[in-house]
């Protein structure tokens, strides 16, 4: 029986869940841009409201902490830092990718093509991808088979991948499958999932069952990747 919130700036998405023990979730989930930081702290009290319970009555609170849009990720952790710190609640990191395939393998699409390995890739932008390899389990979530990787598409592993999703499909088309000789791979595909705090709560709820909650100053950001953005000259060589 646990209380976790559950929150995801990561993405173009501002997304709030809050979990009150064996209860259905509540969830808030938009898509605005740039302006999460409008909409996060409203939606936190209005859920805890709805809940009719306090922040300081929670558990853990949950955080994607990236990779993903590098302001979007400094919003959320600052978000929750400011709210753990004030109420000493301990907090459960969660890796965007990690969420995405908590969320993919309840999707019908993959439930149908019942992949022991895949692969969730997500758009990095400057044409490069974020991208880790699952593995299914017999129960429970995914297991991530190493590190988050940092590529262009054409460098993207697919050795024994039976399924990919994410961003990245739409956004690089058939460069993400430019080491793969299996034509049937482009057809079992999810290229429309993102990450949600259904996803980061999912993968919370095993964190914590595992004892995995963290003091708020143990919290780090996963950026994977140092630079943001071009330099001008550079996207004039690459005609951006």
């Amino acid at each position: 029986m646990t209380r976790i919130l559950a929150i995801d700036t990561s993405s173009a998405w501002c997304s709030v869940a809050l979990s009150i023990d064996d209860e259905s979730p509540a969830f808030l989930h938009q898509k605005v841009s740039a302006g999460a930081s409008q909409l996060l702290l409203p939606w936190i009290e209005q859920l805890l409201n709805a809940a009719k319970i306090n922040l300081s009555s929670l558990d853990a609170i949950a955080i994607g902490v990236g990779p993903g849009a590098f302001t979007g990720v400094r919003l959320g952790l600052a978000s929750v830092q400011g709210l753990a710190v004030a109420t000493k609640l301990p907090v459960l990191p969660v890796i965007s990718l990690d969420a995405i395939s908590a969320e993919l393998i309840k999707e019908p699409a993959f439930l149908a093509a019942a992949p022991k390995r895949f692969l969730v890739a997500i758009d990095a932008r400057m044409n490069e991808v974020y991208w880790a390899h699952y593995e299914t389990t017999p129960s429970g979530l995914p297991m991530r088979l190493g590190e988050v990787a940092l590529t262009s598409p054409e460098n993207i592993v697919l050795d024994d991948i039976e399924f990919v999703a994410g961003s990245a499909i739409n956004e690089y088309g058939d460069r993400l499958f430019a080491r793969s000789k299996n034509v049937f791979l482009k057809t079992q595909l999810d290229p429309e999932i993102s990450i949600s705090a259904l996803g980061v709560l999912a993968c919370a709820k095993v964190s914590w069952c595992a004892g995995l909650a963290q003091d708020i100053h143990q919290l780090e950001p996963v950026y994977v990747r140092n630079k943001v953005a071009f330099t001008a000259e550079e996207r004039k060589q690459a005609n951006i």
